[in-house]
């Protein structure tokens, strides 16, 4: 009988997910549809040129972020323009050349030779060898907060100590107080993962959320400590609350920007996984609506060297749940009244 129960559950729960899975993933791109870290259309167009082994392009991009202050929007496409030079740098090469003291150059040199040397076996040796690059870059503008922020990153792997932290940390923020770059960075430096503890993490990421201005991504910085106390495995209650409430912050920050919006994408799939890995599948699957195609390498990179398909797989799944928890039948006051027949 037991047996025969859990049978009937388990072939209830597919004729819920094949009916309610089609139309859950209404509103939602198909897979092939989805983009992984797809620029935006400011920054597509530069791409395409260095493509073709062209810079100039990038150097009016970058500066303009520059005289417009545009310090978020900097931040994001210097990471970019250092990821497309890892793999094709002859632009990159071409541009310090005819401009060596490009400020805007400078930068990209730097976030480049940091990004290589964090991925050499001998990290802290190489990272140690970059400080000059990053000074460099931060003269070439001291408004810019973005060569404060690549500092917060090379402090981390080179084990820079709290008061060495300290110190970068208000440089940055005397450049920009509520940076949201800047703020990843130093949450990561404060992480138990580094160089600090969950409760740190953690008081770092509520302290800025409550100063940050209405509608930053900073005030979503909670959900990303939420997210390593997860990767640390089971939360006890009273660590679980604090998830749900980081998450709770985040899902407003996410109803203030338009579905399908590139620049909170990152933000929308780590809430999404939150989301997920606390149970709250409607939730979770309203994120991945919101994404669109939007899908980004974190934090899916954290468990795969495929983060387009755990984005896939785990969207999949969140709609599985979701239409497993529907009603199989509408509910009884939605049916036809007793007595009307066809």
């Amino acid at each position: 009988m037991v047996g025969t129960m859990s049978l009937l559950r388990a072939l209830i729960g597919t004729a819920r997910m094949v009916r309610h899975t089609p139309l859950l993933a209404a509103g939602q791109p198909p897979d092939d549809a989805v983009l992984l870290d797809a620029p935006d259309e400011r920054l597509a167009p530069v791409l395409v040129s260095a493509a073709l082994g062209a810079y100039g392009q990038a150097a009016e991009l970058l500066a303009t972020t520059r005289e417009s202050a545009e310090w978020e929007n900097r931040d994001r496409y210097v990471r970019r323009l250092a990821a497309f030079a890892h793999s094709r740098e002859d632009w990159l090469t071409d541009w310090l050349a005819v401009t060596p003291r490009d400020p805007d150059a400078l930068l990209v040199k730097a976030e480049l030779a940091v990004r290589r040397a964090w991925e050499s076996p001998a990290r802290a040796e190489r990272l140690r060898e970059m400080g000059p690059l990053i000074d460099a870059a931060a003269d070439g503008d001291p408004r810019d907060p973005v060569p404060w922020r690549l500092a917060l990153d090379h402090a981390r792997g080179t084990h820079a100590t709290h008061s060495a932290f300290e110190g970068l940390w208000a440089q940055a923020v005397r450049r920009s107080p509520h940076h949201y770059g800047c703020h990843v960075a130093a949450l990561q430096y404060l992480s138990a993962l580094w160089y600090g503890s969950h409760r740190e993490c953690f008081e770092f990421a509520e302290q800025a959320a409550r100063d940050a201005l209405p509608g930053s991504l900073v005030q979503a910085l909670p959900v990303r400590a939420a997210f390593t106390l997860l990767m640390s495995g089971d939360p006890t209650s009273v660590q679980g609350d604090r998830i749900d409430a980081a998450a709770d912050l985040a899902v407003a920050v996410s109803a203030r920007y338009e579905a399908g919006d590139p620049w909170p994408a990152e933000v929308r799939n780590l809430l999404a996984y939150v989301l997920a890995g606390r149970g709250r599948w409607a939730e979770a699957l309203e994120q991945f609506r919101l994404v669109g195609p939007y899908a980004t390498s974190f934090p899916w990179t954290c468990f795969t060297d495929d983060p387009l398909g755990q984005f896939l797989e785990t969207r999949d799944g969140v709609r599985l749940q979701v239409a497993s928890e529907m009603p199989l039948r509408a509910r009884a006051d939605r049916r036809r009244p007793r007595g009307h027949y066809a």
